[in-house]
């Protein structure tokens, strides 16, 4: 069987460049937080806080973003700006979801110990089961609108919880309300970096809703 020039090209070349850069981003994050400075009080262990805490802070951008997309969405009723909502939507949701994960290292890490019953663990959970079964519906309705209201409904009652949501154990921006500002400028750095995972990720959601309609 013989094969044209096209067929070769698309045979031999990289299938996504992008899960190229997606995995060097990830790795270039892991390799950046082994760096981090170490604390009086947790020492090394502290870097997987830093973790952890630019996880979520990228998972909630993504959200704000999906809900001014999705308002502006539908204010405008540009089909772009919907698909642009539902890519950043599915993204803070990923972010979320493996955010999750992490909170419990840094928990064991941190405290000895897994305390499930801290209530921002359990707003975490329920949000996490609501956003999945939220984004299944989504993907079933098709209907670009729809995604976009209630990608920012979703953002504003996450946001409204959190606000209401009292701290046990978790500490209220411990990084940001830290005095040093080694840890402030690398923290810093790192949310930055999980942005730019965030980015690559909404993009690529993006092309596939664009690609498949």
């Amino acid at each position: 069987m013989q094969l044209d020039r096209k067929s070769l090209a698309r045979f031999v070349q990289i299938p996504n460049i992008a899960y190229v850069w997606y995995g060097l981003t990830l790795l270039t994050i892991g390799m950046f937080t082994t760096l981090g400075p170490a604390e009086h009080s947790l020492g090394t262990h502290i870097r997987i806080v830093y973790l952890h805490g630019a996880w979520v802070w990228a998972s909630l951008a993504a959200f704000f973003v999906s809900g001014v997309i999705g308002g502006l969405g539908l204010l405008t009723q540009h089909k772009s700006l919907h698909n642009w909502s539902g890519a950043f939507g599915r993204t803070g949701l990923i972010f979320w979801v493996t955010y999750l994960p992490l909170s419990l290292w840094a928990m064991q890490s941190n405290w000895n110990g897994l305390f499930l019953a801290e209530p921002r663990w359990r707003l975490a959970l329920v949000f996490a089961i609501t956003g999945i079964l939220l984004q299944i519906g989504l993907s079933l309705a098709d209907k670009p609108s729809l995604t976009s209201g209630l990608n920012l409904g979703f953002f504003i009652a996450l946001m409204t919880a959190l606000l209401r949501t009292p701290n046990v154990m978790h500490p209220a921006s411990p990084i940001l309300n830290s005095d040093a500002w080694r840890i402030q400028t690398f923290f810093l750095g790192l949310v930055l970096l999980t942005l730019l995972a965030v980015w690559q990720m909404a993009r690529w959601w993006y092309k596939r809703e664009v690609g498949s309609n």
